[in-house]
């Protein structure tokens, strides 16, 4: 679980961060709640939401991967492009509220790297219980 667990705590540095931000946002525009029709700060809170709807089910997809042994190389592979798309949708997100490259590149790294692992577990499943279960 060492592999998850490095993925965990630099996604967690980037969650923190873009906490962060939202607090000093909100501390220099005086908006305690919502976004006071602030496009900086709506931006900035909607970031910060995106990364906290989406890594949890990447971290959990990745440990579940790791806890079945998958090769580490591959492990590392869907964290470092988990953790690219992240950053790159933050920074395209709290940039602009429109589509933004930083934006579009995240997200499409982020969907493609859920489906790699969710297709990942489902086929380790069936190697594993059906192909075994059909061949015994």
């Amino acid at each position: 679980m060492r592999i998850t667990g490095l993925y965990a705590a630099l996604l967690a540095l980037l969650m923190l961060a873009m906490a962060v931000r939202v607090m000093l946002l909100r501390r220099d525009t005086s908006i305690g709640l919502g976004d006071g029709g602030n496009r900086k700060l709506a931006c900035a809170v909607r970031a910060h939401g995106n990364a906290m709807e989406y890594i949890p089910i990447g971290l959990i997809l990745l440990l579940v991967l790791e806890l079945n042994q998958t090769l580490p190389m591959l492990l590392h592979v869907f964290g470092i492009v988990l953790v690219v798309g992240r950053v790159a949708h933050a920074l395209g997100l709290s940039a602009t509220p429109g589509m933004s490259a930083g934006r579009a590149i995240g997200a499409a790294l982020t969907l493609l790297v859920l489906l790699a692992m969710a297709l990942m577990l489902i086929w380790q499943y069936v190697v594993i219980h059906v192909v075994t279960a059909s061949i015994v």
